[in-house]
């Protein structure tokens, strides 16, 4: 684990940094071809090596794995999906997972070799050597008006592989295991499923599974506040979306039915775009209808098969979404033509799940396809700003190509917001804005760093 010492330290005097600044230099003249739109202007280069962003922002870290937190455990590495939450008193509450393996005990909460495992509670499940698995969710305290951190703490305990969730209108957190593993595998319990984490909370929740909302590698959820329907995305090349019409609008786990997304007309359709099968272009609309889907809770990682062959539509590595105004708004990640990544819009209908819904059916859209790994590449966890614009976090880096940080318009154009200038250029996740809409939070996920970036939001040009 890096100590904050040891992280700017390394930043200041790594001489790797040196040929890394060289290679984005480059980059840099080219920002203004990449962008659609000007936004917020070209990326400045940060002197710390950490992350780019336009003139006149400017970012703070306010946690970084390996640190002790309010409880005496361990602020867990792999920082992924992220919300936000009003706390009064110019404060706010983010809940974080952590997509931490079940082998990846060094990482975790609970210390090297486990040592902290004494502090554990509350613990959904356990390594065949005794150890609780390592993901969850930790919470954090920030005073948004000092720009301090007051405090954290581990919210949820011994769940695997917690990649990304969403909030809810009801003040809580859904977060998603991005795994099927069965219980026998040196592990206690069938994973696969969603847990739900009041923000509130001072210490770890009781581990409850979410079981009606199905079981399957989940991505991410997101609520409509109209309706309390519950839409979900599923990490596989060849996943499905769905949705889940709960019993209790503020009680998933009182049930309800599990559907996936079909269009109108077009049984079992691929909107990946793959290999020459182009189903549609950029800003085309499609009706949709829902099937019911059974066996949600099934052992055997099929349920997206079985319903495509209902004649559900098929996505192209789903994973981030987000609720806006009056619709949603997810990713493919790998989707499109180029393969380098689709944003997809969904407007429900007017009768969403209710009678009448055939009549009036939600529209699906393919908001934003990225023929350039320079426009976009992988989008993966996005968040919807309060003033409208889509932002979405890169997966997709490589040789001359680090990840950034894109955002869209209300009309699909796109401009670049951020870039990771940190050694090993990992993913962005957990992108998500305070209230007010006047700080950005986002995590770098290795070494495990979460950020609050502020600046003149409201300069942005089109």
């Amino acid at each position: 684990m890096l100590s904050r010492r040891t992280l700017f330290g390394g930043l200041a005097t790594s001489l790797g940094f040196a040929g890394l600044a060289l290679a984005q230099s480059s980059e840099m003249a080219s920002e203004s071809y990449i962008n659609q739109v000007h936004g917020y202007g070209p990326l400045i280069r940060d002197p710390k090596h950490l992350l780019d962003l336009p003139e006149g922002f400017s970012y703070q870290v306010i946690s970084q794995a390996g640190e002790t937190m309010s409880d005496g455990l361990l602020v867990p590495g792999k920082a992924d999906g992220m919300g936000c939450f009003a706390a009064g008193d110019d404060r706010v509450l983010l809940v974080r997972n952590h997509e931490l393996s079940p082998g990846d005990f060094d990482y975790g909460a609970f210390g090297l070799n486990g040592r902290l495992a004494s502090k554990a509670a509350r613990v959904y499940d356990f390594h065949s050597n005794g150890l609780p698995l390592p993901g969850g969710t930790t919470t954090l305290v920030y005073d948004l008006k000092t720009r301090a951190l007051v405090s954290q703490h581990l919210s949820l305990a011994g769940t695997a592989v917690n990649c990304a969730g969403g909030v809810t209108p009801w003040g809580s957190w859904i977060t998603c295991e991005e795994t099927t593993l069965k219980a026998g595998d040196m592990i206690g319990q069938d994973h696969g499923w969603t847990f739900e984490v009041p923000a509130s909370a001072t210490g770890p929740v009781e581990p409850i599974p979410l079981k009606a909302l199905g079981r399957f590698k989940h991505e991410a959820i997101a609520v409509d506040p109209r309706t309390g329907v519950i839409y979900l995305t599923e990490d596989t090349a060849d996943s499905l979306f769905y949705r889940f019409l709960p019993n209790d609008r503020r009680r998933p786990s009182q049930g309800g039915r599990l559907q996936a997304l079909a269009l109108v007309d077009q049984p079992g359709a691929d909107t990946r775009n793959w290999k020459g099968n182009v189903l549609w272009k950029q800003g085309a609309w499609k009706s949709v209808r829902w099937i019911d889907l059974d066996g949600t809770d099934n052992p055997h990682d099929d349920l997206r098969l079985r319903g495509h062959a209902k004649g559900a539509a098929i996505f192209a590595r789903g994973e981030g979404v987000f609720f806006g105004k009056g619709e949603l708004f997810f990713t493919c990640t790998s989707g499109g033509v180029a393969e380098c990544g689709q944003v997809m819009r969904y407007v429900p209908s007017a009768a969403e799940g209710q009678a009448g819904e055939a009549d009036q059916p939600g529209r699906l859209q393919l908001f934003v396809e990225s023929g350039d790994v320079k426009v976009m590449n992988y989008v993966d966890n996005l968040s919807v700003t309060p003033w409208g614009h889509v932002v979405a976090c890169e997966d997709g880096s490589g040789p001359g190509k680090p990840n950034h940080m894109k955002a869209m318009t209300a009309d699909g154009k796109v401009y670049t917001l951020a870039r990771n200038a940190f050694r090993g250029d990992s993913e962005f996740a957990g992108v998500c804005f305070s209230p007010d809409g006047q700080t950005m939070f986002v995590n770098i996920q290795t070494p495990g760093i979460t950020l609050a970036v502020t600046g003149p939001w409201g300069s942005f040009r089109a």
